[in-house]
């Protein structure tokens, strides 16, 4: 039996030494998955994507996910079909591959019902011919319990001895008591243990000498997300102990007198414990389905921010059509006035860029979307047309204004004008905050804006492969925010994709654009592009 052990336990490690060796040497795709760790909620579903760049059809190739080692198979698809036999027992059943964008090279393993067991790192692995390619994720599960209670216990060392109480937590969550004023108080003791199922149970202890405090909380909140809960029970002063010279003069009548006292107050405590548990009871039920929902909802958003795929489905499609009024002379509109062009024979005597801020330059030709905007999230997306040959006077400008921006002759497209744009100009993609251009592997030419007016967020990506090129954030706007177009250069032009499946109504661009480490116009934007199935 040792043998067999050892056997199995050198076939892993050849296996994962091979698979080594082979990533060295392979060029010809790369796999990559989220950079950061997924989030999910105990019970809930979640998804493991990867993706391949350059983009392939996944369809004739391996694909599996697994755990630390290669033989712990999650999923496992080859031939065209899921191979059962080789799958872990714990995820028979729960995990399925989402294959919408198979041939986009986008794949994903759903796993339904997460347990604790799902915590940890996971790693997929693409084979085609003799490449093959491996990518790590981490699944981060959190369970949010219930509680805290606190109990009292009863009078102990010159002090009220107070017990607070959790249970169904995962991971351990981080224990607090505070007084009225919010300053800490240090646990006597805590113990935790775990059950079947790996979830924590904790119970924490604390004497309280000082009478003054007769109002102790207890909170008790997940360590990763930062998500928690809290008690309040107050103390009533009389229950400390004390030590005053009267007592020794009627100690007699304290003693005859003291049993009926304690009974009568023992009662009414009782009494008053019992309608305690029952509200609590209530109270707490209420505060755990609230705090379950700020939690999905705030999950749902972080995804939204890093990938394209997620972030539409927050954000509301907006029909933009151009504005004839606010066109530039030299500017020709299409009659369905989605497409904007520059009119022939225009001179192109002048190459200086609209943001070093010269005092003499050309006029910047400009128009804007017909839909303002003063509340809401919005969409678009636009396909930038640089014709057959784009010269160093091809210049182009995408993303919104405020409708009260001057806009005659020539002026700066830059945040302080309240006009927030990426642009190209003299064959680099910029953004008017910082003077380098942006790191791109090729230039988009299928270009998303997305519109955040309540959290103040401008943010542009490359829809091609749904990665994320920068973003405007902390933003306040004031009055209202139209669509913003500029163009210069034979050939220039600028198209606004209609319709709700933008896919099907925008011009097709190179399937093999790809973004890779991309600035942000802050340190709010994520750095590098994630984009992911649609769950």
């Amino acid at each position: 039996m040792v043998n067999s052990l050892d056997s199995s336990l050198l076939r892993d490690f050849f296996s994962i030494l091979l698979l080594q060796v082979s990533m060295w040497g392979s060029d010809s795709f790369l796999v990559i998955g989220p950079s950061e760790p997924i989030v999910a909620m105990l019970g809930t579903d979640t998804v493991l994507p990867c993706r391949v760049s350059p983009a392939l059809n996944l369809e004739s190739m391996e694909l599996r996910w697994f755990r630390t080692q290669f033989s712990e198979a999650v999923y496992v698809y080859r031939n065209g079909m899921e191979q059962a036999g080789e799958q872990l027992v714990d995820f028979k059943g729960r995990a399925e591959l989402v294959k919408d964008y198979i041939t986009e090279g986008r794949v994903a393993v759903r796993i339904y019902s997460l347990r604790i067991s799902d915590n940890g790192m996971y790693k997929c692995f693409f084979k085609k011919d003799s490449d093959f390619e491996v990518a790590t994720l981490e699944l981060k599960v959190i369970g949010l319990g219930s509680g805290p209670h606190v109990f009292m216990v009863g009078p102990e060392d010159k002090g009220i001895r107070l017990t607070c109480r959790g249970k169904g937590w995962f991971p351990q969550p981080e224990v607090q008591w505070t007084d009225a004023r919010g300053e800490k108080i240090p646990s006597l003791s805590e113990d935790e243990t775990q059950d079947d199922d790996g979830l924590f149970q904790i119970e924490a202890s604390l004497i309280v000498r000082d009478s003054s405090k007769t109002e102790v909380s207890c909170s008790m909140k997940n360590p990763f997300f930062g998500q928690g809960q809290v008690e309040t029970i107050s103390i009533p002063e009389s229950f400390f102990p004390r030590t005053s010279p009267w007592k020794i003069a009627f100690a007699g009548t304290f003693l005859i007198l003291g049993g009926f006292v304690v009974a009568v107050m023992f009662l009414a405590w009782k009494q008053q414990q019992e309608k305690r548990r029952v509200w609590e009871v209530q109270k707490e039920k209420k505060e755990e389905s609230k705090a379950k929902e700020l939690l999905e909802k705030e999950l749902d958003w972080r995804k939204a921010k890093l990938y394209a795929d997620w972030r539409k489905e927050q954000f509301k499609v907006a029909a933009i059509t151009l504005d004839p009024d606010s066109a530039h002379p030299n500017l020709i509109l299409s009659e369905n006035r989605k497409q904007v062009s520059l009119m022939e024979n225009v001179p192109q005597n002048c190459d200086a860029s609209v943001y070093q801020g010269q005092e003499e330059c050309e006029a910047v030709f400009s128009v804007l979307g017909q839909n303002c905007f003063n509340t809401g999230r919005h969409y678009w997306e636009v396909q930038v047309n640089m014709g057959t040959v784009a010269g160093p006077v091809n210049k182009w400008a995408v993303g919104v204004c405020s409708n009260t921006v001057r806009r005659e002759g020539w002026f700066v497209e830059s945040p302080e004008k309240n006009i927030w744009v990426v642009a190209y100009e003299k064959g680099e993609v910029k953004f008017p905050t910082s003077p380098e251009s942006l790191s791109l592997k090729q230039h988009p030419q299928r270009i998303g804006v997305f519109l955040d007016w309540e959290d103040g967020d401008v943010s542009f990506y490359n829809m091609a492969d749904g990665s994320h090129i920068c973003s405007f954030t902390g933003l306040t706007f004031y009055g209202t925010l139209c669509p913003y177009f500029s163009l210069r250069g034979t050939g220039t032009s600028v198209t606004i994709c209609s319709g709700l499946d933008y896919t099907e109504n925008c011009p097709d661009s190179s399937p093999n654009t790809s973004v890779t480490h991309l600035r942000s116009c802050d340190t709010g934007a994520p750095q590098e592009a994630k984009p992911l199935l649609l769950p």
